[in-house]
């Protein structure tokens, strides 16, 4: 008597089963995250006094660096892809140790103040929106935002990241409540106007320091490293290349649809207090709460909820970031257990890291030190230190001692080099301009 077979679904003779598709959320992740934290309170106050005291008139640059960003982005992705480590790990191996601890010292004192920065910025969001003591908000959020990182399971806090994505979108609906333009900001989208004076120049390094900054590219990088470490089939490239087209296709569509939703909410805030505080005669906004603050009379109160409300959501998005890659660069200069997937006392030294760095930014709003009025002159630092991080970027990424069979292909190479060019022109240009 024959055995009988459990019976199965049938399927049509000579088909194969197809591998299922992942959905648009499940290949959003690394770039999605790292380009809505770009927009973090520091961005937001940069944008807003660019929209305040110029107008419409940096609107193109908004345009001009997404490709940019999407390159150099990509390119942070592929070398952690590729090589199972991040930005400083890499750098580690294939340059002189004494380049890796400058980049690295100061990137660390360029997060730890724009973490101080960002947390004062959402205490006093929260405060204009409920009242009470902006100091004891921001000691809240740090402590919130380090017991998040180091308690929740990568997997799910990954998730609620993504979900924090969202607050962005509080920017595009401000836009549509207030009177824009829309023949100007068209106009001047494409056609630049570009003065050489030493405070529009400054604005450019600025915008361009905020929107391709170095935390993001450590961080990108060290993401793609997490995911080879959370999931099971995953390796890094070179070691399995047959997953070299899947994942390089996953890696494009999140990072230009991360960096473009973060290009477009920036432009949105422009637009937001240029057709506001600008066309009013108010020039003069230091923080993103005073921009909210000042939308209030003029744009109306939703208008100034949903602006500061956006604050705090971006900030709880971007405050692990900050932390997270000073960490991670951290760790793997000194040699620890590094990642977020680690349990807490797996990885001693790296979340002692993201704790004390948090801890050092919020108690920067305890001091006569203002973090705050700091935030327009950190995005102009992190254009500067962006510029020797990124050349060394490329010169890795476009080596096969690096990248193996990997290796950039001509035109992410031109693009990434465009990119790092323009970061040294505008650089170049803030010197020379320097007191005029």
């Amino acid at each position: 008597m024959t055995r009988r077979e459990p019976r199965t679904r049938s399927r049509p003779p000579g088909s194969v089963k197809q591998p299922r598709r992942p959905t648009l959320l499940q290949v959003l992740g690394p770039g999605l995250i790292t380009g809505a934290s770009d927009d973090d309170p520091s961005g937001i106050a940069t944008y807003s006094q660019v929209g305040a005291q110029l107008g419409y008139s940096l609107s193109w640059v908004m345009l001009f660096s997404w490709p940019l960003m999407c390159a150099i982005q990509e390119i942070s992705a592929r070398i952690g892809r590729v090589t199972g480590l991040g930005i400083a790990g890499n750098l580690k191996k294939h340059y002189p140790i004494g380049v890796v601890y400058g980049i690295v010292f100061l990137l660390v004192i360029a997060n730890v103040i724009n973490l101080g920065a960002d947390l004062g910025a959402m205490g006093a969001a929260l405060k204009l929106l409920v009242g009470g003591p902006a100091l004891v908000y921001v000691a809240l959020f740090g402590l919130g935002s380090v017991l998040l990182e180091v308690f929740s399971r990568y997997s799910r806090y990954v998730s609620v990241l993504k979900w924090l994505t969202l607050s962005l979108f509080a920017y595009v609906g401000v836009v549509f409540v207030v009177q824009v333009p829309w023949g100007t900001v068209g106009y001047n989208l494409i056609v630049p106007h570009i003065a050489f004076t030493g405070s529009y120049l400054t604005a450019v390094v600025a915008v361009l320091g905020t929107t391709i900054s170095p935390y993001l590219f450590f961080w990108q990088a060290e993401e793609e490293v997490e995911e080879v470490k959370e999931r099971q089939d995953a390796k890094p490239l070179e070691r399995a290349p047959d997953q070299a087209t899947a994942e390089f296709s996953r890696i494009r569509v999140d990072t230009y649809l991360g960096m473009g939703l973060s290009n477009l909410v920036a432009l949105f805030i422009i637009l937001t207090t240029a057709a506001t505080l600008n066309a009013h005669g108010i020039t003069d906004i230091q923080t993103s709460s005073q921009a909210a603050e000042a939308l209030r009379p003029i744009a109306g109160r939703f208008a100034f909820e949903v602006f500061a409300l956006g604050i705090i959501g971006t900030g709880m998005l971007a405050l692990p970031v900050l932390a997270g890659s000073s960490a991670y660069a951290l760790g793997e200069t000194f040699g620890w257990h590094v990642g977020l997937a680690r349990k807490a006392n797996r990885a001693k030294a790296f979340y002692g890291a993201i704790a004390v760095a948090t801890l050092i930014g919020a108690g920067l709003n305890f001091t006569p030190i203002d973090p705050i009025k700091a935030l327009f002159w950190s995005a102009v630092i992190n254009g500067v230190v962006a510029v020797p991080v990124m050349g060394l970027m490329m010169h890795l990424s476009s080596h096969r001692a690096a990248m193996g069979e990997f290796k950039l292909h001509a035109g992410l190479r031109i693009v990434g080099w465009l990119a790092t060019i323009v970061m040294a022109a505008a650089a170049i240009g803030l010197f020379a301009t320097w007191g005029q």
